[in-house]
């Protein structure tokens, strides 16, 4: 699949960290992205707004919000929305990628998803990157507002939206019918910026599988709470569906067990890393060079 940018070329910004002289399937390293929770504090969007200017400015490659609409008890309560601050955000810089790591299509619309990502596609410049994934329930986001709470079900919500997406996406005529969402002969325009359409990643956890080979038909694949072992596995997964990691994104937070060279030999793309909800670091991070936050020469 051949990926083009149709922003003006001062404004532009490597699809996902790949060398605009080399193509699809080689890298210029590993990208740095900054996870931010927009609560407590960072529930202002003004502070998120600086946040993400002092990021680009330090030389962070992308700054992704939490998308969640509520928190745990222990949890700072105030809760920014986080595509309304991304528009912000998006304004106020010119080079980092921007993204909600993750949305779970299965509580949205998915004709207002795809005007929310054209729009600050457009309004980036072409540098939104869409995590996707199931959505949890531990702080009763689903369940409190009578939220699809089944697992499975979720999935196929998940696959049937992201499908959606792309049809409207393609500035063509949509006549969708799906057993859980519809677009009955309608046409979505503008198209993206970023064509064919804008990169998704999908978030995975654990053992599953499922997720993976869905992320392997897509962009990128967002691993969670893994292991070496597990993440391993993952990887495998891809290349049995793909071929190959060539054009593949694999975004991964070193821990201990998982420390950022090994993640260079694992061929993952990007390192990425941020406060817990409420951490007052959020800043200092922002303000702090990549190499240093990651410990790296």
């Amino acid at each position: 699949m051949s990926w083009v940018n149709t922003a003006p070329a001062d404004n532009r910004d490597d699809r996902l960290g790949r060398s605009s002289s080399g193509g699809i399937g080689k890298t210029v390293g590993m990208k740095h992205a900054l996870t931010i929770p927009p609560y407590g504090e960072l529930s202002d969007p003004a502070a998120l707004v600086e946040l993400a200017v002092a990021a680009e400015q330090s030389g962070w490659d992308a700054v992704f919000v939490w998308d969640h609409v509520l928190r745990r008890p222990d949890d700072p309560q105030e809760a920014a929305d986080a595509w309304v601050a991304m528009a912000a955000m998006a304004v106020a810089t010119e080079r980092v990628r921007l993204g909600p790591m993750v949305t779970p299509i299965t509580r949205r619309r998915p004709i207002k998803l795809a005007r929310e990502c054209t729009t600050l596609d457009h309004l980036s410049g072409g540098r939104l990157t869409l995590g996707l994934g199931l959505g949890v329930d531990t702080t009763r986001e689903l369940s409190a507002f009578g939220e699809v709470v089944d697992a499975r079900e979720r999935g196929a919500r998940l696959d049937e939206g992201v499908e959606l997406l792309c049809q409207m996406w393609s500035g063509e005529e949509v006549d969708f019918h799906g057993e859980h969402f519809m677009a009955d002969r309608v046409t979505v325009l503008p198209r993206p910026v970023q064509q064919p359409r804008i990169p998704m990643w999908f978030a995975a956890r654990g053992k599953a599988r499922k997720p993976v080979r869905r992320a392997a038909r897509y962009d990128g694949l967002y691993p969670i709470e893994v292991e070496e072992a597990d993440l391993r596995s993952m990887l495998d997964v891809v290349v049995e569906e793909r071929g190959s990691l060539d054009g593949f994104d694999v975004i991964v937070e070193p821990t201990d067990e998982l420390p950022y060279r090994l993640l260079e030999e694992l061929g993952i793309t990007w390192a990425i890393m941020g406060p817990a909800p409420g951490d007052p670091a959020a800043f200092d991070m922002a303000n702090t060079a990549p190499a240093e936050v990651f410990g790296i020469d």
